[in-house]
């Protein structure tokens, strides 16, 4: 049995099950071990909280593991699995992702594996499995009803900043200082350039910034979903015909989620500050994506000829 850990935000818990999904394909005995999230309610951990959301999409169906199967693999939550781990390691079966892509996750039998999987490479022939699962419950906003209709209507790009968290000391080192002004106004070109009457809805977890720095017509803030409709920006997203991403993967499955077959997609060349970029590298884990680094700099990865503007 392969046991894949289901952590972090939504964007996180989709890649997880995501690779829950493909290993299910490849006739895998595979199941999820969502015990982090009543784990991190129990020690009141002081990062930010965050809930299990994969049951609130209509069609997404999953098997769990009991704590015997896990136990088996990686011995038992407590003191004696700790003291397991400890004294005869060569006994636990836990991977840990250290690198983008592990292809060997693929001829694994029996392996409790943790890690956070945002590369596409590990699902990317699955997608459209993937957003027949992936279905948003009907919104109770009218809002969400009408602006998706407006999406549909013209040549609409999805633009995500994320900052809240993104500025707090414990994350600005890792993930700041990516998604620059010259990281946007250069998606933002380049979507013109190719599609001159563009028209970009604007996504934020600071609204009041979003505004003051994207004004005028070719702009629609969306600041309506909060808290428990928070993913509903998701499916907004999704709906654009096509997708300017934040170093975030809510914003990368807005994307991939988006159904559109002529549909650009842009995202940072980075997603932490301690990666380093390799174009060649990534067009072939991230086949389709565009890149623009925080100097504004393309690598056009879409279709086979890959052209870098540097």
């Amino acid at each position: 049995m392969v046991i894949i850990e289901l952590m972090g935000g939504l964007g996180n818990q989709l890649q997880q099950y995501a690779l829950y999904r493909k290993l299910v394909r490849m006739g895998k005995k595979a199941r999820l071990d969502t015990s982090w999230f009543q784990r991190q309610k129990d020690e009141g951990e002081e990062t930010t909280s965050r809930e299990l959301e994969l049951d609130r999409f209509d069609r997404l169906v999953y098997e769990t593991c009991n704590e015997e199967e896990k136990a088996e693999l990686i011995g038992a939550d407590g003191f004696s699995g700790k003291l397991r781990r400890k004294l005869l390691p060569g006994s636990v079966r836990w991977f840990h992702e250290s690198e983008m892509y592990h292809p060997e996750i693929f001829d694994f039998e029996d392996m409790y594996i943790s890690g956070y999987f945002a590369c596409e490479k590990y699902y990317s022939d699955i997608l459209y499995d993937l957003r027949e699962r992936i279905q948003f419950p009907p919104s109770g906003n009218p809002l969400n009803r009408e602006i998706a209709q407006e999406m549909e209507k013209c040549q609409s790009v999805s633009l995500h900043i994320r900052r809240g968290d993104y500025l707090n000391a414990a994350n600005k080192d890792m993930f700041g200082g990516i998604c620059t002004e010259a990281y946007y106004k250069s998606a933002q070109e380049l979507m013109l350039e190719t599609f001159p009457d563009a028209r970009f809805f604007v996504f934020s977890d600071d609204a009041e910034y979003a505004k003051s720095h994207y004004r005028g017509g070719r702009y629609t803030i969306i600041d309506w979903n909060s808290g428990e409709d928070s993913f509903y920006d998701m499916q907004l997203m999704s709906l654009c015909r096509h997708n300017i991403c934040a170093n975030s993967t809510f914003s990368f499955w807005g994307a991939r989620l988006n159904a559109h077959e002529d549909k650009m997609m842009v995202r940072p060349t980075l997603h932490k500050n301690s990666q380093s970029f390799k174009p060649a590298l990534m067009y072939d884990l991230w086949k389709g994506w565009n890149f623009i680094d925080r100097d504004g700099r393309r690598f056009l990865g879409g279709g086979e000829d890959k052209t870098e503007n540097v």
